[in-house]
């Protein structure tokens, strides 16, 4: 993603122990009350370690250097040759990791007639030092390793770390990466030169889409309203940013607000269907102090379900409110695969499309900790239709769908999505956290029944 223009105005851009015994003797012997006391002691410990693994506070959702992974992530390691890679599988989600300097591979095994789509989310650890064209770059290889597809994901002149996608393509109907047999990923830095050494991880997603039943037109199409649309009015609902591509948050059409502060990145997501014309806008409130210019302030990035890079646009910030928004996109049609223009490219299948927003760690220096008022304005227009009709079904299963319960989660922001395989990583901890809430509420009302009983026990046991 390399920015093709810079101003004032805006840019835009292709995770000792320790053990206490408590005893009390009276009598030569333990008093009912000590027995309370050791129950009080391991239901504490019980309680605790409830709290441990529901509500840890430290990691909020879109922290600086925070990212949620999926919960369903199987962890591999890249290899240093085509030969030596483990495959991933489509419908799989995976973690790995690269450190500075390093190229590696992970192997496909594909048929001849599905299109095999490979995302890798790079994720630089908070505090690391990154330039502004660092990032990675991820091709699809033949048997023979020779490059099929790739595109790079970089930081930009803001040079603020936060997670950055880049996508690799096999096209069954391409020559170099045509037939059935070994394929593989390559993962590589580019130009770190002047970033930290620090490792970075890696989340990568693999996704088959298969052939149509019966072969369509074989050109973009021509005709489609490609006027900027006007921006959603109306008072904004609060609705809190995700932490990951899992972890997305649904919103439909309307205007949502959060308020982020300066590092974080947040993730939401938005039903498309065949058919339909997405138009996105970003809002940065103005600051109640300080002062200064801030190049790159707002990174808003649009990837389509495969989490493929699809649009991005930023703004610069001198403390007053100011907008921005996605080039104007087509309706999401099978057919804009044969567009040579990225932000048309990429909107050629229906489901969860995502929005990115990063706000630039230098915000902090100039105007403050925050956090900053962050409004998106969605637009979803035009009538659904059928798919193209596919010979069979994609992995993971109905990622190229959009359904009744994602068009509701749209309005309420809860509910399962179908961006992704495994599960969303940010609602599955919002569900253990209201179980160990309930959990922890249940142990407190019982250690306060069995201390008033002791209590009771002990005054009659005294002479």
């Amino acid at each position: 993603m390399g920015h093709v223009r810079s101003n004032d105005e805006g840019w835009r851009v292709m995770g000792r122990r320790r053990t206490a015994w408590w005893r009390t003797r009276a009598q030569g012997g333990r008093t009912p009350v000590a027995g309370a006391v050791r129950r009080v002691v391991v239901l504490g410990a019980v309680l605790c370690a409830t709290v441990a693994l529901t509500g840890r506070p430290a990691t909020a959702a879109g922290a600086p250097g925070s990212y949620g992974y999926d919960k369903g992530d199987r962890v591999v390691d890249g290899a240093n040759s085509a030969a030596h890679a483990v495959d991933l599988e489509p419908g799989g989600t995976y973690r790995s990791s690269l450190s500075k300097g390093a190229s590696v591979y992970y192997g496909l095994h594909l048929d001849a007639t599905s299109d095999v789509y490979v995302s890798v989310t790079a994720v630089p650890p908070a505090g690391t030092t990154v330039a502004a064209t660092d990032g990675i770059k991820v091709s699809m290889r033949n048997a023979k390793d020779t490059g099929c597809t790739y595109q790079s994901a970089t930081f930009g002149a803001g040079r603020s770390p936060h997670p950055v996608a880049a996508w690799a393509v096999r096209e069954a109907g391409k020559a170099l990466c045509k037939g059935s047999g070994e394929f593989s990923v390559l993962v590589e830095r580019v130009d770190a030169s002047d970033s930290s050494s620090d490792t970075w991880g890696l989340e990568l997603t693999a996704v088959s889409e298969p052939s149509l039943a019966q072969a369509g037109a074989t050109g973009a199409p021509q005709v489609w309203d490609s006027a900027s649309p006007e921006a959603v009015t109306g008072e904004a609902r609060h609705r809190a940013g995700g932490s990951g591509f899992a972890g997305a948050v649904a919103v439909g059409q309307g205007a949502w607000r959060d308020d982020v502060g300066p590092g974080r990145t947040l993730f939401y997501k938005v039903p498309v269907d065949w058919g339909q014309q997405l138009s996105v806008t970003a809002e940065l409130g103005g600051s109640e102090g300080g002062s200064g210019y801030v190049n790159r302030a707002l990174d808003l990035a649009l990837y389509n379900p495969v989490r493929g890079s699809v649009d991005e646009a930023g703004l610069s910030y001198r403390g007053t409110q100011r907008s921005v928004a996605l080039e104007p996109l087509p309706p999401v049609e099978y057919r804009n695969r044969y567009s040579v223009v990225d932000h048309e490219n990429g909107m050629r299948f229906a489901g969860s499309y995502y929005l990115v927003v990063h706000l630039d760690a230098q915000l902090a220096d100039d105007f403050g900790q925050g956090p900053f008022p962050v409004t998106l304005r969605v637009r979803v227009t035009g009538t659904a239709h059928a798919g193209p009709g596919y010979a069979g079904p994609a992995e993971p299963r109905n990622i190229f769908d959009v359904t009744a319960q994602d068009r509701a989660a749209a309005v309420t922001g809860t509910g399962p999505g179908t961006g992704s395989a495994g599960g969303g990583g940010d609602n599955g901890m919002k569900v253990l956290a209201v179980a160990g809430i309930g959990a922890g509420t249940a142990l407190l009302a019982t250690l306060g029944v069995w201390t008033v009983s002791a209590r009771r026990r002990a005054s009659t046991a005294t002479p």
